[in-house]
């Protein structure tokens, strides 16, 4: 998928305060005579004008905001009512939409130690640290947190070693033995060992083996079941993934810029559902389609364009995914930003020709003036403008909500 970098355009629009000429001769009414509606516009001096602003977003169509002024007071006026709203100055920044994938964060494949399999979780199923993942030969294997796997017999004796360290964290926090994480397996370590041992209805050898726990960074959600009962342990046994809300975006590599771990992004889910999360890590990898052996230069040229990065999001409130295992999502990063513009509500813009624009400045006494503006930057609903006199805390006319 590729993202879409929303662009603007302006048409052409009547020009403002435009004086309307009676209507005489030939099709300006039935007969040829001047209608009542001419007179009307005579009596009323000059009438309606009309400002289109168009925003095309992503190419998904156009939406228009049309403004409708009158400006004798007797005139009729048969376009939205209007309202006003402040001339501000605030940081604008555009956004860059991207469509992902919602899931969980992280994979984990566990393969257990030689033995049979005497329990297995279902699909699902949610698990933290110390509650069993499977168990071998009537013995349940927990899960510990931590990043090194188990690869040799820990010990009294044992020392210098971070498996020693992640071993001691891990009794701590199940709270067997007040322990200190240091590293160095001696008799207080041991006797945690034990009183762990015992709680499990093991041996209490003082000593852990390979297979004896599973190791995952953080509490779990298994993902699919490869073993079955009464199988052997030593085969692939599960997958598990983290409970981490995860919403996975192929960025586009020219697009590669707004991604920044840590950055927040807002996104979209299913059924309208508005939330926000951060970026958790951006890819240094980029994939491409169309590339293998059999494959015309112009497909392998297509898929150099289209190459993207994987970018991850997590979402700040996990609860936004409701019960959703999976759903297509929409990312919107930050694009550029201008900090400290002056900005008016884009519904407050007038055509004045091809390229120039104005607003009308109203005050409390009710006095209007049309001040041309130059336009910047394009964000949340409102544009970046710079005009003479204009300042914030001035209102503009817009069309009221």
């Amino acid at each position: 998928m590729t993202g879409t970098h929303a662009e603007r355009t302006a048409p052409v629009a009547a020009p403002v305060d435009a004086d309307v000429p009676p209507a005489t001769g030939p099709g300006s009414g039935s007969g040829g005579a001047a209608g009542p509606g001419a007179d009307q516009a005579r009596r009323r001096g000059r009438v309606v004008i009309a400002a289109v602003v168009v925003l095309a977003v992503g190419g998904a169509g156009a939406t228009a905001v049309v403004l409708t002024r009158g400006t004798d007071k007797g005139a009729t006026n048969t376009g939205p009512r209007l309202s006003t709203a402040p001339v501000v100055r605030t940081d604008l920044s555009d956004e860059v939409q991207v469509d992902g994938t919602l899931g969980f964060g992280g994979t984990y494949t566990f393969i257990g130690a030689a033995g049979t399999l005497t329990w297995l979780p279902q699909p699902g199923q949610e698990i933290v640290r110390g509650e069993r993942v499977f168990a071998v030969d009537g013995h349940d294997v927990p899960l510990f947190y931590g990043t090194t796997p188990m690869w040799r017999t820990l010990e009294e004796g044992v020392h210098d070693g971070r498996d020693v360290r992640q071993l001691q964290a891990n009794l701590s926090a199940l709270h067997h033995g007040g322990l200190t994480v240091d590293g160095h397996f001696g008799p207080a370590t041991r006797e945690a060992v034990e009183d762990w041992q015992h709680d499990l209805g093991r041996d209490r050898t003082g000593a852990v083996q390979q297979g004896d726990v599973a190791i995952a960074p953080g509490r779990l959600r298994i993902q699919s079941v490869a073993g079955v009962l009464g199988g052997p342990a030593h085969l692939q046994v599960l997958q598990a993934t983290g409970t981490q809300r995860i919403v996975t975006v192929p960025l586009p590599v020219d697009r590669q810029g707004i991604a920044r771990t840590g950055g927040k992004v807002r996104l979209e889910l299913p059924g309208g559902v508005q939330t926000t999360g951060h970026i958790s890590d951006v890819g240094a990898v980029a994939a491409g389609t169309g590339t293998g052996s059999g494959a015309t230069a112009g497909a392998v040229g297509a898929a150099t364009a289209n190459a993207t990065i994987p970018v991850h999001v997590r979402l700040d409130d996990s609860r936004a995914a409701g019960r959703l295992a999976g759903a297509p999502a929409t990312v919107y990063f930050t694009g550029q930003v201008r900090r400290g513009v002056l900005a008016v509500p884009v519904s407050a813009l007038l055509a004045q020709g091809p390229h120039d624009y104005a607003v009308v400045v109203a005050d409390s006494a009710g006095r209007r003036r049309t001040v041309p503006v130059t336009l910047g930057m394009f964000g949340s609903g409102q544009v970046a403008v710079t005009g003479p006199g204009l300042a914030p805390g001035m209102r503009v006319e817009v069309p009221a909500s």
